[in-house]
């Protein structure tokens, strides 16, 4: 039996992810408050760039949708 590797997973550009700019008052990541797969998380704490669980991901690209600042983007391995 063989194990397909997943081929696509978000990735976070954080030159771009600023959760302030996002939300001046709790600094919440929208991207992260998206994930219903609690995929993306603020490990350490508010105001802080999310970090991805890539092996995670399910492929749902709701948290690129939700991001204003377009810093989360899809990652495609060939």
């Amino acid at each position: 039996m063989q194990i397909q590797s997943k081929k696509s997973f978000a990735m976070i550009d954080y030159d771009r992810c600023n959760p302030r700019a996002c939300d001046p008052e709790k600094g919440i990541c929208p991207a992260v408050s998206a994930c219903e797969h609690k995929v993306l998380k603020q490990i350490d704490g508010p105001f802080e760039p999310p970090m991805v669980f890539m092996d995670l991901c399910m492929g749902c690209w709701d948290c690129l949708e939700a991001c204003p600042l377009e810093a989360v983007y899809r990652r495609h391995i060939t």
